[in-house]
């Protein structure tokens, strides 16, 4: 089940709400009424597609509920602190290691020695890589007694496996949510936000990813040679709008819907498309995901501390595995090092020079990187990459400029123009600017907003009837 559905949103969701509101937070001898909403629809939300992982969900949260209750008494050296910690990190990566990675390794050795290896083909379980580094940061966490012990399983399983933020983030470290669990207090004021932060997350995925998806999807399919030079980096473009409006509007409804609910989870994006440097561009994208590996590999490796050379292998080895744990594939691999050599380029190559760039000039650089990066990051057979490729430098036998560009353009600029107006922070400013009008003028804006949203709203529900191309991307990392 995904958020932009019709069943979540006129079945799934407000029911949910309803009976999440109607219980107390207290009932006869029994706390935390909601959580056991929470968990009870967060468990369904997960056995939508397929149940059986739900064995796996409580097996890995009773790993680390365990082996933190063992850390907690009997941990009363580092050393043996260390062993509860190794315990639930093997269990973590040995789980996370066979089901996204175990073909993938199966097929590599099978072509190095040209054994014919047959692949397990294990379904990935949905969210696997964003559940497993939320329960790996709170043993961690608790390993450097920066969080404090959570004794109720249950309530451990309702932070682990919340619906909102659950198969496609933000990655939410228990510390964010450990106080929330126990105290957190519905207000009117945020509901309100929450439901119109949903919304917004809403109309970027069904309006603007979805179609940016259905251009890419289209010149993806054009045979090679027969797209022209700008129609290839336009779907190089198209898919790089699809990913950002996808994965934002996820995280905008995985905030919003945790507002409704009571829980602040962390922003996930800030607007990295209006970066003017590659260094920028992580600090705004996917952020939950790029300050776990800060936290728990770099900083631990000795990030910048320790000379330049180490400094560099801590870089490539932070990227390599950002790049792995994006999917199971070479193509990811190379996607990580990519950026990682950027990266290490930025700082000791050309970072001074590119400062003294125009703003301009170094968000078009910023660009041009991440569109060939999206281009690596979409394509995991190597073969059909170095086609593309060849396509967009012209080298396929096609031409600069075919009449099917402008046939996209004419049929798509209105869904490319808003992307390009919304991927820059738009509506801050526009919010700003209503916030310093008198009361006349904010009443009138307000009923504006409304009327807009209910608009969107209807039209959005249109599309989604109409429409049958509507995936969520990141569901399956």
């Amino acid at each position: 089940m995904v958020f932009s559905s019709i069943p979540f949103l006129f079945f799934f969701l407000p029911l949910c709400l309803i009976l999440y509101y109607a219980v107390p937070y207290e009932c006869f001898s029994i706390k935390s009424w909601k959580n056991m909403v929470l968990l009870v629809f967060s468990l369904a939300f997960y056995a939508w597609g397929e149940p059986v992982y739900i064995l796996l969900m409580f097996f890995a949260t009773a790993v680390d509920y365990c082996n933190g209750r063992l850390m907690e008494r009997f941990g009363t050296t580092r050393g043996r602190r260390k062993f509860f910690l190794v315990c639930s990190v093997a269990v973590n990566l040995s789980v996370l290691a066979f089901f996204k990675y175990a073909d993938f390794l199966i097929a590599t050795l099978g072509g190095i020695f040209s054994i014919p290896l047959k692949p397990l083909g294990l379904g990935l379980p949905v969210g696997i890589s964003f559940f497993t580094f939320q329960t790996m940061s709170y043993s961690i966490d608790l390993y450097r007694k920066e969080v404090p012990m959570e004794r109720n399983y249950l309530n451990y399983l309702t932070y682990v496996s919340m619906f909102p933020q659950l198969v496609a983030g933000p990655i939410v470290r228990y510390s964010v949510v450990n106080e929330e669990l126990r105290t957190r207090r519905i207000k009117k004021e945020e509901v309100r936000e929450g439901l119109f932060r949903f919304m917004q997350g809403l109309f970027k995925k069904v309006l603007i990813a979805n179609q940016a998806g259905a251009l890419w999807e289209e010149i993806r399919m054009l045979e090679a040679g027969e797209a022209s030079v700008a129609t290839a980096w336009l779907g190089a473009a198209a898919f790089t709008l699809q990913l950002y409006f996808d994965f934002s509007a996820y995280s905008d409804m995985a905030i919003g819907m945790g507002k409704m609910l009571g829980f602040h989870f962390p922003e996930n994006f800030k607007y990295p498309l209006s970066a003017i440097s590659v260094t920028d561009f992580w600090r705004r994208w996917h952020i939950s995901l790029s300050t776990w590996f800060r936290d728990y590999v770099y900083i631990p490796l000795g990030g910048n501390r320790k000379g330049t050379a180490r400094h560099l292998r801590n870089m490539l080895v932070v990227w390599f595995l950002t790049g792995l744990w994006h999917g199971a594939s070479w193509n990811f691999v190379l996607w990580g090092l990519y950026y990682g050599a950027l990266l290490a380029l930025e700082k000791y190559v050309w970072g001074k020079a590119l400062d003294a760039l125009p703003k301009i000039v170094r968000h078009c650089y910023l660009l041009l990187i991440v569109v060939v990066g999206f281009v690596i990051f979409v394509f995991d057979d190597m073969g059909a990459l170095g086609i593309y490729f060849r396509s967009m430098a012209g080298m396929a036998g096609n031409r600069l400029w075919g009449g099917e560009c402008l046939w996209y353009l004419e049929n798509y600029m209105a869904v490319l123009l808003a992307a390009a107006v919304l991927s820059f922070p738009v509506y801050p400013w526009v919010k700003n600017r209503i916030g310093r009008m008198g009361d006349k003028g904010r009443t009138a804006a307000s009923a504006v907003s409304m009327a807009g949203y209910i608009l969107l709203f209807l039209v959005t529900v249109a599309f989604l009837v109409n429409d049958t191309y509507n995936p969520f991307l990141y569901f399956r990392f």
